[in-house]
Order: C-alpha cells, then structure tokens, then sequence
C-alpha cells in the first residue's frame, strides 16, 4: 500500500512538472496550435499596424491587393480588426473591369484577399490629413470613415505599410494633397513625443520611396524603415500581364508589387517567431534586387537599424500553421520579372486595348484612356522642360532640373517652397499626378536654387497658355499641395 501511494505521489510530481514546463516553453505544437492572444500581448504590448494603399484607379489595383494581402497576414497573425486600420480607395473589387467580382488577388494562385477587410477609410476619406489624424490618435482631425485611430501606449509596438506612386520626397494619395516627407517625419516625431509606441516599423513601396526618410528620420526615435528602392529609382509592380510569372489570362493588370510581395510571401510561410526585420530586409534586398538587373530596385534601412534584432513576431504576430517552419537564411522565392512602377498603366491599357473586340466599345474606350495617359505624360515632361529653360536658360535648365544631392541630403531644403511651387505648376499646367510625381526633383531643385513662387508663376504661365481638361487635370483629381 504504502509503494502505491508513493508512485501515485511520484507520478503526480512529474505531472505537474511536465505540465509547467510545456507551460513555460511550449517547443512543439501542432499547426492548428495557438498560444493565444492575451498572453502575447502580455510580453509584447498591444499591436498596432496601419495599412495605406494610396491610389485610385483599376490600372492601380496592385495597390489595393498589396494592403489586402497584408491585412490577411495580420489577422492570420493575431491581432484584432480594432488595433488594425486600413485606407483603401475600394474601387478594385467590385470594378466592373474585374473579372472576379467582388474578390481580389494578389498573386496568380487566385487567393482572394479581399474578404474580411476592414473599409476604414475609403473614397474621398484616404487623405494625407486622415492618416496623420490616425497616426497621432486625433479623432477630432478625421473627415468621414471609421472613426478608428491609434489608441496605443508606451509599451505597445506599431506596425505602418504603405503601398502606391511615389516621387523624390513625396508619397501619392487618391484625394486632395499628397504625403510630404517633411509633414510624414514630423507626425512621427510627435508620435514618439508622446509615448505613442515601446518601437514602430514602416514598410514603404513607391518610387524614390527612399527620399521619404533620407536625411530626414532621425535614429533616435525608436523606428525602423525600410523602402522598396532608394531615394533616385523607381520601384516595380510584378504578376504582371505578359510577363512571368503572368497573372491569370482574364487578367489585364499587375497583381502586385515587387518589394511588398516580397514580404508578404517570405511572411506567408515562416514561423514569424524566429525571424527578425534584418533577416527578412536581406530577403527582401535580393528579391526585389532581381539579381541586380535593371529590373529591380535597391532596398534600404532607415531610423534605427539597431531595432532590425528584433522578431517581426513583435509587429505583425504570426501564422499558428508556420509554428513548424523556421526561417533559412537562405530560402529563396521564385524570381520575378516586374513592370516600371510608372508604366504599369499604360501596360494595362495597352492589354485591354489588345484583347478587346474590333469595333466594340471597350476598344474604344481602352484606345482613349492610352492616348489620353500619353498625351499626359507629354504634356506633363515638355511642360516642366520648357519651365527649367526659361528659369534657366536652355544650356543650363535640364542639367539644374535633374542634379542629386549627395547621400544624406534630404531633396529640398525648403518644403513650403516646394508645395508652393507644385501648386503654382498645377494652377496653370495641370495635375502632376501619378506620372508626373516623378518631376519632384526638379521642383526641389528650382526651390533650391531660389527661385521664388511670383517666378515660377510667370514661367508656368507662359509655358502654359490653356488649362488640361483631360481625367488626369487638378479638376478631377485635386491638387498635390
């Protein structure tokens, strides 16, 4: 008797033993396994994450895609609709252009990513103002939508992706005034002034999208950046129609984007607990790199590159089902063959015009909308042109327009000058928009080389003597300043 009692109390021990040790470190588990959402948030902080797919449009729909994908990963990861806020225009799905309506891809399997997203902030809501509105948890700075802000605390950790146009210190937004870098930057140093978040990561995808913290964010502020390309390229859009990997037939238009599906798929399949930002940042590098082909752009770290240690866990929890798969250094994706970010538009057209019936409408309709996106470009580059050459002189003006700044420099020394200037542009010549942000640079050089808003007036209004009235003139589309 007294034998059995001593095993039972034996076997009881080690019970408890086993059982608070699978409690404190839960080394296997099944797929479908899950530590739950309390107790994560309890050793991390609150999770935050921001998604802003900044255009409008169907030639656009990558955009869209790209933040709906990234909301899948975040769900799947664990955090709650309520701590994840999402700016979309929300024109793609239910397009009539869309030939699966109602769902959105964002690679050529099909997955549809589009169900279950939060419409936060849509239409004429995805503003420059909203988002820093959100950024800063001001619900009296909103215009329309969900009413959802940042609400986070000291120990919390935020997690911001940004996916659309870009141009040399300045980001797209489909309504009213683009992102400045300078107003961006100062948004987030007020969040960090305030004891917004413990750290914070930005994930940014647009052309030049580097010029977005280039000399400008500074490392002490807790943040850790990283961009599609550096302060001069241009980024890509990839699963684009007549390239490879190609879309499905039915569609004319890139899925996606270089640098986000290169996160986005590395974060698909691997345990987010035993991979950090650096590991995944030198994925990213070589994938969006494209073996350092013309057709890739050049990934950069920016804030405090110290942070890139830390598990991307920490930011956008992980999927239970990858507990099993831990990241390998030297993983690798399928290369892709992307489109120039700035072209995707024309591709689009282009295919549709292509596959379009004879005589039908939808050619003609395809025909108009290419002829009139090149006759904007046109328009958009000789009139800048003829703008440097009469500020300038033609031996001088395209070499002042298009100058860098050596590394560090952000683009232009005075941001007021420069809103001043584009909007003196548009009142005369016309909306920039997605194309035309690529002139950025030469707006910032004549800032710096102190030419004067009633200067560029003149020239502005002698180089154009009548006002576009195409979809892509300031009476459609609004200003960028």
């Amino acid at each position: 008797m007294t034998i059995r009692y001593i095993s039972l109390a034996l076997l009881l021990s080690l019970s408890l033993t086993i059982a608070a040790a699978a409690g404190r470190n839960n080394l296997i588990k099944l797929p479908t396994e899950s530590d739950g959402e309390s107790s994560e948030e309890d050793s991390v902080g609150t999770r935050w994450a921001v998604l802003v797919a900044g255009s409008s449009g169907y030639w656009n729909y990558r955009h869209q895609a790209d933040v709906c994908h990234a909301y899948q990963i975040l769900k799947k990861g664990g955090l709650r609709d309520e701590n994840i806020i999402v700016f979309m225009y929300d024109d793609i799905a239910n397009n009539f252009n869309n030939p699966r309506p109602g769902v959105v891809i964002n690679n050529p399997r099909g997955e549809d990513v589009y169900k279950g997203v939060p419409k936060d902030y849509v239409g004429s809501q995805v503003t420059a103002k909203n988002l820093y509105a959100v950024l800063l948890g001001n619900k009296t700075g909103l215009t329309g939508g969900s009413g959802k802000v940042i609400e986070s605390g000291p120990n919390d950790h935020i997690f911001i992706y940004y996916t659309d146009h870009g141009g040399p210190g300045i980001l797209g937004m489909p309504w009213g005034p683009y992102i400045y870098a300078d107003e961006l930057n100062d948004v987030l140093k007020k969040m960090h002034a305030a004891g917004s978040y413990k750290s914070l990561v930005f994930y940014l995808e647009a052309c030049e999208s580097g010029s977005i913290f280039e000399g400008i964010l500074p490392e002490n502020l807790n943040i850790y950046a990283t961009t599609a390309s550096n302060a001069e390229e241009s980024s890509w859009g990839t699963y684009c129609p007549g390239e490879y990997p190609s879309p499905p037939a039915e569609y004319d238009t890139c899925l996606g984007d270089l640098y986000s599906i290169a996160w986005m798929e590395d974060s698909d399949i691997h345990n987010l607990r035993t991979e950090t930002l650096g590991q995944q940042y030198h994925v990213v590098k070589r994938r969006t790199a494209n073996e350092d082909s013309y057709y890739g752009s050049h990934v950069m770290e920016y804030g405090d590159r110290k942070l890139n240690v830390a598990d991307l866990f920490i930011y956008i929890g992980t999927d239970p089902k990858n507990d099993n798969y831990t990241f390998v250094e030297d993983s690798s994706l399928t290369t892709l063959k992307p489109v120039n970010q700035r072209d995707a538009d024309l591709l689009h057209f282009w295919h549709k015009f292509r596959n379009a019936p004879e005589g039908s409408t939808k050619k003609f309709e395809a025909q108009k909308q290419l002829a009139e996106a090149m006759s904007h470009r046109a328009h958009v580059d000789t009139s800048v042109q003829q703008i440097g050459n009469l500020l300038f002189g033609n031996k001088n003006g395209a070499e002042v327009l298009k100058s860098t700044r050596r590394t560090g420099q952000p683009v232009v020394d005075d941001w007021n000058c420069l809103r001043s200037l584009v909007r003196t542009f548009e009142m005369h010549c016309g909306s920039l928009s997605q194309y035309g942000m690529k002139h950025m640079r030469s707006f910032a050089n004549i800032c710096n080389a102190g030419v004067n808003q009633e200067k560029m007036a003149e020239a502005s209004k002698q180089v154009c003597t009548s006002f576009p009235t195409n979809p892509w003139s300031s009476i459609e589309n609004g200003f960028s300043a």
